[in-house]
């Protein structure tokens, strides 16, 4: 039997009082042609645009080469998402998408009664679109949200942090986080003081200064950077912090602090050291100018010479180490 390249089933479309298209079906095999015949008026153009997505059919069924582009994307979440172009970059709307993009609208496909309560994730990606595009919320979407916001209390911790990660990362944060507390959504995602950070642009500065649930899944890596983050917030910023806990997080700190960049850089690269190997002296200098074995002592000694020479109170030369040491110890 031959291939099926085009099925259309009860095609309808109201176009106006006197005009309608209605319950055309047929199906074109393979190889086949098929011709439209009609007076000027009977339909056949509007026929053929349904049939490419040009226009919006209000029922019925297409499928081409067996996919049904209309099914495909009555399954999508959000209007915005889609509006599809062909071949010849003609754009397909037929979910009247281009009509929300104009609005500046974020609405869910469907009555967003069940598509929320289908995937809680979809709350938190209508906060993200709406942030990141600055876009509105459909006004029966946000009732829906505000309804269902418990639902996000049963999704996974790895999917809320990925999407929080993307509202969090956008330039329009802001916005998000507006949405998020006056929505009530906040707490269900265990988040406590979302109002009161600053949001900077690194998504760790972030992460580091909410206080949120255990639960959500941070790597080793990442929990090691947030822990530095936040003992470096409790300090004040000179060059022994930035010596210790290095550029990356001192300027991070930086920004949640207000300070400037320009002036965490220059700090760094004027350290007169980096890391503890860059001291001109060993442990056995030290045991053997003090004529006494070695022991948990040095590592204690190494300790306060290293702030010394990173303050700059002590010459990173060997000879006057030397002198420092037999001195005060």
């Amino acid at each position: 039997m031959s291939k099926v390249v085009l099925k259309c089933e009860n095609l309808n479309k109201k176009i106006s009082k006197k005009m309608r298209i209605s319950n055309i079906s047929f199906t074109i095999y393979e190889n086949d042609i098929l011709g439209f015949i009609g007076p000027n008026g009977a339909g056949k153009t509007t026929i053929i645009k349904l049939l490419l997505g040009l226009y919006k059919y209000d029922t019925g069924i297409v499928e081409i080469n067996g996919y049904d582009l209309k099914k495909d994307l009555l399954r999508r979440d959000f209007t915005i998402n889609t509006l599809c172009i062909d071949k010849d970059e003609n754009l397909l709307d037929l979910l009247s998408c281009k009509q929300d993009i104009d609005l500046r609208i974020i609405k869910t496909v469907g009555n967003p009664r069940y598509r929320i309560k289908e995937d809680s994730l979809r709350i938190l990606r209508a906060i993200r679109f709406a942030g990141t595009l600055n876009f509105s919320i459909d006004e029966k979407t946000m009732n829906y949200i505000k309804k269902y916001g418990y639902l996000l209390k049963k999704l996974s911790y790895s999917r809320k942090m990925d999407e929080l990660k993307k509202i969090f990362s956008s330039k329009n944060k802001e916005k998000s986080r507006e949405l998020i507390i006056s929505l009530g959504i906040d707490k269900y995602l265990e988040i406590d003081n979302l109002a009161d950070i600053v949001l900077c642009d690194d998504i760790m500065g972030i992460w580091s200064q909410l206080k949120m649930s255990s639960k959500y899944p941070f790597s080793k890596v990442e929990k090691s950077m947030i822990s530095n983050i936040k003992k470096m917030l409790l300090s004040d910023l000179d060059s022994y912090t930035v010596y210790k806990y290095g550029l990356y997080v001192s300027t991070v700190v930086g920004s949640i602090k207000g300070i400037d960049y320009k002036k965490i850089n220059d700090i760094y690269y004027d350290l007169p050291i980096y890391s503890r190997k860059d001291i001109n002296i060993k442990g056995t200098d030290i045991s053997y100018c003090l004529n006494r074995e070695p022991g948990n002592y040095i590592g204690k000694i190494i300790d306060d010479i290293e702030r010394l020479i990173v303050m700059k109170k002590l010459e990173n030369k060997k000879e006057k180490i030397i002198c420092y040491v037999k001195n005060n110890y």
